[in-house]
């Protein structure tokens, strides 16, 4: 595998980061959108891309404040279509532009829904191979349900992006230097969600799951993730406070337990964490590789040789990636070979 190397016009890690949010040229794939009423009578929206009507099926998690429409998901679903993959694109609640029905929406350790959504493209493609991308919270939900399943992830492989392994490590981080100014952004974006969710309830005049949401106080004062996810997730979904949700939900302490060959691509200058959150080596099951880089920032690892003609190293790596996990060629530890050691049931290392 080639690995990721920065081009001359856009050094280090904010530029890195910066860039296709603010200035990528975005995809616009003719996508379907699908609706799956939940188990819970909420709802969640997915974006099909699928030109070529067969082929493996890859599943897409966007990060943080993001959606379908995020570019790095775009980008990614005309890169795998272009290799043969059909790709649908999940919405975490209250993401695809639609607020939820419910006071409960998204949070990095929640996997219900991801096992919901398997569960049913199961039920309708018994044959078809799954696959798995997830960026940032959503690499961390993927890597999180990996370790939950072990043997049982009805997935052929998964790639994980600029994973928060340790929520507690990043949510710290995102207080100091430059880095607040992400941090202020995306709380921003949140209280922006919660409110939004608050006023369409209201209008549909579910008022016991509007209470929920009003029980939570004034979010406007919050300044930080560790108020936040204390008063608002910790609130919601009962944890006694952040560092409870943190040491549940960080993915880090999932990752002896997966089955599945799956490929964690990091960068080391990340101005969302710091190095600390990796893992050791005794930590991780046999069939997770990480994929480190000294630059890339988070979610980009853009590349090319000038401004005017940008590359997208990620969309590249992984179709070849998952390709040669299909390929019968391909040797690989049988998972069925490792014990189950149940490792999400122990503490946070």
């Amino acid at each position: 595998m080639k690995h990721f190397i920065p081009p001359w016009w856009l050094p280090g890690r904010h530029l890195q980061t910066l860039w296709q949010p603010l200035f990528r040229d975005r995809p616009v794939p003719a996508t379907r959108r699908e609706r799956l009423l939940t188990p819970d009578r909420d709802f969640i929206d997915m974006d099909w891309f699928e030109p070529c009507p067969e082929g493996p099926l890859v599943v897409l998690l966007h990060g943080l404040s993001g959606s379908s429409r995020s570019p790095y998901i775009r980008g990614m679903q005309v890169a795998l279509a272009a290799k043969g993959f059909r790709t649908v694109a999940l919405n975490f609640r209250g993401c695809s532009g639609e607020p939820n029905h419910s006071a409960l929406g998204y949070h990095s350790g929640e996997t219900s829904d991801l096992s919901f959504l398997i569960q049913q493209l199961r039920r309708r493609e018994p044959q078809t191979p799954f696959l798995a991308i997830g960026y940032s919270l959503g690499g961390n939900v993927l890597l999180k349900w990996l370790g939950e399943t072990g043997s049982t992830a009805d997935i052929e492989a998964a790639v994980a992006v600029s994973v928060p392994l340790r929520l507690d490590l990043c949510a710290t981080h995102l207080d100091q230097g430059w880095s607040r100014v992400y941090r202020n952004r995306l709380l921003q974006e949140l209280k922006e969600y919660v409110a939004g969710k608050l006023a369409r309830l209201e209008v549909l005049g579910l008022e016991e799951e509007a209470q929920k949401l009003r029980a939570l106080g004034d979010l406007r004062p919050i300044k930080t993730f560790w108020d936040y996810d204390a008063r608002v997730v910790g609130g919601l979904y009962g944890f006694e406070s952040a560092q409870a949700y943190y040491d549940a939900s960080s993915s880090r302490r999932y990752l002896l337990g997966i089955r599945r060959p799956t490929r964690i691509v990091h960068a080391l200058d990340d101005p969302f964490m710091t190095p600390e959150v990796l893992p050791e080596a005794h930590e991780l099951s046999p069939l997770v590789e990480m994929v480190l880089s000294d630059s890339g920032g988070h979610v980009g690892f853009v590349d090319g040789g000038f401004p005017w003609s940008p590359g997208y190293w990620l969309e590249r790596m992984v179709p070849d990636y998952f390709r040669r996990v299909l390929s019968p060629s391909t040797p690989t530890l049988a998972p069925q070979s490792l014990p189950d050691p149940g490792v999400h049931q122990s503490p946070l290392v």
